[in-house]
């Protein structure tokens, strides 16, 4: 499937500074010529962290108000019938402090009167000199909604009935439908008629002999609702255990009510929802790529979905934003980047964005951002979010410091990524047919990071399934459904957000065997072995001549044959092809990384706090701890299960080390304060 956001006129919000409003709003100002791009009645609002504080002390934080507290800013809601104000990012006490550092806390969604346009009341806030940015909530479409073309119940009984003959990794009934796992050059070949090429796949075969996938690793898919009860997903989808599952419920405390698996954000609720008519099971195909369980004997095998074995496979951490034909903006996006790192995740899977800045305005509309600068300028708060988790993901303690955010680079054909994903501190995917040329859809050229295995429809026409009664079906990727959508419960998908799980899932499968190897990293440094050419598998040999492919196949038959010339591609489909064996090499490789240490300690007194140290030490399950703390009327330890449970009794610190049964020592602090902020 292939999403796009469509770009709403951008709004000037040069600052000036004053102190009152003007009582009269009758000048004439031009609506927008997309008016239906953006959410009517509604705009994102940054103040200063002054007024910032002052709803705060009002409680507006924790709460929804129809007034700020603050004279001029109310004075306006007063002239546009504002009866609506609440912050946009909830209040989440374990990470308050970063939130106020990276002035999150500071933006406020502010809804009114629809007898005003948004060009209007945006440009009368960003008058106000108790304002630092103003924002749209922009909505996000799919640019295609062709459904997912499902795989017959039938052929997938007799696929499960020969998969014991096969020679296999796993033992998962579709494997050997699945060429962007493993190719070996004969999935398309007729007479002389060839699209398919040994290797021209993720390479995750080798990959496998390293890392199938930790469950400490998180993938939050921001995307349709996940089916979490399908049966090849459900063991690994992530579980929030500070929940008991009560929609009604914040238990944790994280400003969301019942979030068991990750969050709806389109309807704000805990509940994950993923049957709605218009649904495509886009989000359950993606999680399908990246984590559906390995090795038990039924459906597809994944790139990251474990061995088999109990909790291995890494997990998928659901950030619903799409939700049948509602549509959905960016408050939505930001509030789930953000989510996604306060909650854990290490990998931002995104398999939509802004149409091209290039991209023929004749199919696609109007254009995207055709810079970065213009992308900053235009997108102030999605900047931030997407910041946030950039570089709040992960811990300094943890496998990985700081999140990586993996973008599908677009369907438009266009010679340019589409933002976000082409921001220089993203990873941007182009999508490849089974023999290592671009899909006919794919975007390419600057912003693209790299490129991984997308589908091509319209190339294969030539296959036609008389199950499906489809011409190239076979031809993309084959993955998880919802069973409403498919009988079977699988079926293809192509695009590059069909390209975009595959490197999701290879970097949280670089990040498993980190954590095998107790080695940390920046996330800048993932980032650069990920595209590093000497890390991919080369491509651009295969830019020369032509391939003929038929437009519209999937809805108008084999005609209408189209050439694709190919040299314009050349070196321009990001640094290669992924390749998860390199990766995982270069992970392993001795000048990368550093080795993980167990971490200083900081809680305020009568507190606590627990720590796993197995994942501080190689084999560390297999070991057990002696803990030593010089002070013990400051701090103790104590074991619970198999962490290591850390408790303030005074302020003040203390040395401490610890040492494992195999002879490994190291040492550490403990600081124990009377307060301890937002904890």
């Amino acid at each position: 499937m292939r999403y796009s956001k469509i770009i709403a006129v951008l709004l000037c919000v040069t600052m000036t500074i004053t102190s009152c409003v003007t009582a009269d709003m009758t000048e004439v100002i031009k609506t927008p010529s997309q008016g239906d791009s953006y959410a009517s009645g509604e705009i994102l609002v940054k103040f200063t962290p002054d007024v910032a504080s002052l709803l705060e002390e009002s409680g507006i934080v924790r709460s929804t108000s129809t007034r700020s507290g603050v004279g001029s800013v109310d004075e306006l809601l007063d002239l546009v019938g504002g009866f609506e104000i609440s912050r946009v990012f909830p209040v989440d006490p374990r990470h308050e402090e970063r939130t106020v550092r990276d002035g999150l806390n500071c933006w406020y969604i502010v809804r009114y009167s629809n007898d005003y346009t948004v060009e209007e009341v945006s440009r009368r806030f960003a008058q106000l000199g108790e304002v630092q940015k103003v924002d749209v909530n922009r909505t996000i479409k799919r640019a295609n909604t062709r459904k997912a073309m499902p795989l017959s119940k039938a052929e997938y009984e007799r696929m499960q009935g020969t998969r014991a003959a096969s020679q296999q990794p796993f033992n998962d009934a579709l494997y050997e439908k699945q060429w962007n796992l493993e190719s070996n050059g004969s999935h398309f070949i007729k007479g002389d008629s060839i699209k398919s090429l040994a290797g021209a796949d993720v390479q995750v075969v080798e990959a496998w002999k390293k890392s199938t996938g930790d469950k400490s690793v998180v993938v939050a898919v921001l995307d349709e609702g996940i089916y979490v009860k399908h049966p090849d997903l459900e063991a690994n989808i992530w579980v929030n255990d500070d929940e008991n599952g009560s929609l009604d419920e914040d238990k944790d405390g994280n400003g969301y009510k019942g979030d068991k698996n990750g969050y709806n954000f389109v309807h704000d609720t805990g509940k994950i929802t993923w049957d709605d008519y218009y649904d495509s099971g886009h989000g359950t195909h993606v999680a399908g790529t990246i984590a559906a369980v390995n090795n038990n004997s039924i459906g597809v095998s994944s790139i990251a979905g474990g061995d088999g074995t109990p909790d291995s496979g890494v997990k998928i951490m659901v950030c619903q934003i799409f939700s049948g034909n509602v549509s959905t903006g960016l408050y939505n996006v930001v509030r789930a980047m953000k989510y996604a790192a306060d909650n854990g995740a290490v990998v931002l899977q995104c398999s939509w964005g802004y149409v091209s800045g290039v991209a023929n305005e004749y199919d696609w509309g109007e254009a995207g951002y055709a810079s970065e600068e213009a992308w900053i300028a235009g997108s102030p708060i999605e900047k931030e979010a997407l910041d946030y988790f950039i570089n709040n993901a992960g811990s300094p303690n943890g496998v990985v410091e700081g999140g990586i955010a993996v973008f599908a680079a677009g369907n438009e054909c266009a010679a340019m990524a589409g933002y976000p994903g082409a921001a220089e501190y993203c990873v941007s995917v182009a999508a490849t047919s089974a023999d290592f040329t671009p899909a006919t859809y794919t975007n390419y050229g600057p912003g693209t990071t790299v490129s991984a295995p997308g589908g091509d429809q319209d190339y294969y026409f030539n296959y036609y399934n008389p199950e499906t009664k489809a011409y190239g079906d076979v031809g993309c990727i084959l993955s998880t459904l919802p069973e409403h959508i498919s009988e079977s419960g699988y079926g293809y998908m192509e695009g590059t957000s069909m390209a975009c799980p595959h490197v999701s899932a290879v970097v949280a499968l670089g990040l498993s065997y980190a954590t095998k190897l107790r080695k940390h990293f920046k996330a800048e440094e993932i980032r650069e072995l990920l595209q590093a050419t000497e890390n991919v598998t080369p491509i651009d040999s295969y830019m020369k001549g032509y391939k003929e492919y038929r437009r519209y196949v999937a809805d108008m038959g084999p005609i209408q044959p189209m050439q694709l010339p190919l040299a314009p591609f050349k070196g321009q489909m990001g640094s290669g092809q992924v390749n998860a064996a390199k990766f995982l090499a270069a992970i392993g490789g001795e000048d990368v990384g550093v080795a993980m240490c167990f971490p200083n300690i900081t809680v305020k007194v009568g507190g606590g706090v627990a720590i796993a140290p197995a994942m501080y030490f190689v084999d560390g399950e297999n070991l057990t701890y002696t803990v030593t703390i010089a002070d013990t009327t400051i701090a103790t330890c104590e074991e619970s299960g198999d962490k290591l449970l850390f408790k303030g009794l005074k302020s003040g610190a203390t040395t401490a080390t610890i040492k494992t049964s195999n002879g490994k020592e190291q040492s550490f602090s403990i600081t124990i304060r009377k307060s301890n902020g937002w904890l």
